[in-house]
């Protein structure tokens, strides 16, 4: 995507942070419009209808993106094993075209006074080799290297998902990736911005869960190093939680929603990737047009439901509110969205959930200015955590064969079995040396 086939695998990974960091910030200032929307239209089920539905406008991009509408014409020509699948013929319909030539050339021919004379005929002929052997036409008058280069490139055009699999993808992952931002959107009605940010970060544990019991990659492996590293993110959460009870009598409600849509996400992102592993295969912004228009076409029902059960009835917001809903949709969701799932497959599944942590600091701050929310010292030390081990595991991912934990944990038994070892050694020597003195000692007498 972008052209970024030639980076490396560290500049990958680079860029991938950078464009998770840039979601935190986009998501710290969505989720504190998100609570200013619902201090006067609390209405989740109706935000997050809008804001995925908003989603369907990159499907514009078949009117103004010329490749995504030869995706549509195009008819393909290779097998998944890359064999050609339709017969064709080499060259294509003939096309005749008027030209231009000298007068004193041509077609022989006899006149009448026995003279011979050349003439042509007006129109030409002209038909196009097909598209498949012309390429392969030019690939074998490249040099070595730009033939290899050029055969990759035409590999991975063929590997990338065409526009039925891709509508495929967003229905198959439209129902969840809309629960999860639903619940996102009811745990910021019922607590503090900050702790539904702190309580999301945990589905860091349920992608790494996920990642073990089915992996998309070697970079979603399971290790002890990074069970180790999100059990300290988890670690951090629960001091945070802790400090929730200063807020609020009980558990808050909101806090179980972002559990949920913790789950959610983690279900979500690495199902996504273990169907798709490379982000060139592919169009990110189809696939969410797609996950839009249906999601739009499967969940109005809900709006019935919701109203009738009084659960939420519907109202239609205000003119302010519906400004603030749209770039809110915008900006929250349609944009950051792409830019999520974009930096998570330059990384992993694990980091993109645990970027989730990012937003904890931030949105401390944007309460603590904004509006003046006291947080206890708990709070800010259960945060320290769950920003280290973003980035230790972002280390851990670049390093995938290497399992310092494992390591360690292998060294500290070996020198526990090894001192348990030494005094039992030391007697079978002593008795060892015994036995031959006895046996020398006998020999000898």
């Amino acid at each position: 995507m972008f052209g970024l086939g030639g980076l490396s695998r560290v500049q990958r990974l680079i860029l991938g942070i950078i464009v998770l960091l840039i979601v935190d910030v986009i998501w710290v200032a969505s989720s504190e419009l998100t609570e200013y929307i619902f201090h006067k239209y609390q209405k989740p089920f109706f935000t997050t209808f809008v804001k995925t539905g908003m989603m369907s406008v990159y499907l514009l991009g078949f009117i103004i993106w010329k490749p995504w509408r030869l995706q549509c014409k195009h008819v393909q020509k290779y097998g998944i094993n890359g064999e050609q699948g339709e017969v064709e013929e080499h060259l294509g319909e003939p096309i005749y075209v008027p030209v231009k030539y000298d007068k004193n050339s041509g077609t022989d021919s006899d006149d009448s006074s026995g003279r011979r004379s050349i003439r042509f005929n007006n129109l030409s002929e002209v038909r196009q080799l097909s598209e498949v052997h012309a390429e392969d036409a030019v690939i074998s008058r490249l040099s070595y290297s730009a033939s290899l280069k050029a055969e990759e490139d035409r590999l991975n055009a063929l590997s990338k998902l065409s526009v039925k699999q891709v509508a495929k993808l967003g229905f198959i992952f439209s129902v969840i990736w809309f629960f999860a931002n639903f619940a996102y959107q009811e745990a910021l009605l019922d607590t503090e911005a900050a702790i539904v940010n702190v309580l999301s970060s945990t589905s860091g544990l349920f992608t790494l869960v996920c990642a073990a019991v089915y992996p998309s990659s070697s970079s979603d492996r399971f290790s002890l190093s990074k069970l180790v590293a999100v059990m300290f993110s988890i670690g951090g959460v629960v001091v945070v939680s802790i400090s929730d009870l200063n807020f609020e009598d009980e558990i808050p409600v909101g806090a179980l929603w972002a559990l949920c849509g913790a789950i959610l996400y983690a279900l979500y992102l690495v199902s996504l990737r273990r169907k798709v592993d490379h982000e060139d295969k592919l169009d990110i912004p189809m696939f969410f047009g797609f996950v839009g228009l249906f999601c739009s076409l499967i969940m109005w029902p809900g709006f019935l439901i919701l109203h009738y059960s009084k659960s939420e009835e519907f109202v239609w917001p205000t003119k302010s509110q519906w400004f603030f809903i749209t770039v809110n949709g915008l900006v929250g969701t349609v944009f950051s969205e792409f830019l999520w799932l974009w930096g998570c497959f330059l990384t992993s599944s694990l980091i993109g959930t645990l970027a989730l942590g990012l937003t904890i600091p931030l949105t401390m701050i944007a309460d603590s200015v904004m509006k003046e929310v006291k947080y206890t010292w708990r709070f800010y030390l259960g945060a320290v955590p769950i920003f280290a081990s973003f980035f230790a595991i972002s280390f851990l991912t670049h390093y995938e064969n290497w399992d310092p934990v494992l390591v360690a944990f292998k060294k500290l038994l070996h020198c526990i079995c090894k001192k348990r070892l030494k005094p039992r050694l030391r007697e079978l020597d002593r008795e060892q040396t015994e036995s031959l003195i006895i046996g020398g000692g006998s020999n000898g007498s």
